[in-house]
C-alpha cells in the first residue's frame, strides 16, 4: 500500500499548504533528504491554533495541535513533490511546544505529529527520531511547531 492509498484510507483533509512569511524555504532537497521548515497548526479555513499547552491549552489540545501540524507538513510535502509517495520514510521530526513554565508532557503532545506520520507511512517508514521540547512564544502564538527531515523515494 503507497502512502497516499493509506492517506485516502484516513479520510483526512489538508489545509492550504503555507507561504513562506520570510526570508527561508518551506522545503530543501539535499542529496535524497527533504528538510522541511518548522511548520505551525494551520487550519482548514486558514486560521491558527494558538496559545500556550499547559496555559491556554490542555494536553488534548496540544496533542490535536501537534496533529494539525503533521496534516500542515502533509500539505507542504504534497504541494512541493506533488505525491506524498515522493517520501521513503521520516527520518526526524524536532516539535516545539509552546508550553507554560509548569508544563513537562511535551513528548505526549508531539505524539499527536508522530501518530498521524505512523498512520500515514506506515509504522516502519513514518516513526523516525525525534526531540519534543518546550519553548517560551512560537512565533505569532501558535500552540506548535515542527520541522521534519524525510529521506525521500
Amino acid at each position: 500500500m503507497t502512502h497516499e492509498d493509506r492517506f485516502a484510507l484516513l479520510n483526512l483533509q489538508l489545509p492550504p499548504a503555507p507561504r513562506p512569511v520570510a526570508v527561508y524555504r518551506p522545503v530543501v532537497v539535499v542529496q535524497g533528504m527533504a528538510y522541511v521548515s518548522g511548520h505551525g497548526p494551520n487550519c482548514l479555513d486558514g486560521s491558527r491554533i494558538v496559545g500556550r499547552v499547559g496555559a491556554d491549552l490542555n494536553l488534548e489540545q496540544g496533542h490535536a495541535a501537534a496533529r494539525q501540524v503533521g496534516l500542515t507538513i502533509l500539505a507542504t510535502l504534497r504541494d512541493h513533490f506533488g505525491s506524498l509517495n515522493a517520501v521513503k520514510r521520516v527520518v526526524k521530526v524536532l516539535g516545539m511546544v509552546n508550553s507554560a513554565p509548569d508544563f513537562y508532557e511535551h513528548p505526549k503532545v508531539i505524539n499527536g505529529c508522530s501518530e498521524l506520520f505512523a498512520a500515514v507511512f506506515g509504522e516502519t517508514d513514518g516513526i523516525g527520531a525525534r526531540s519534543a521540547v518546550g519553548m517560551g512564544p512560537l512565533p505569532g502564538n501558535i500552540a506548535v511547531e515542527i520541522e521534519v527531515i524525510f529521506e525521500l523515494a
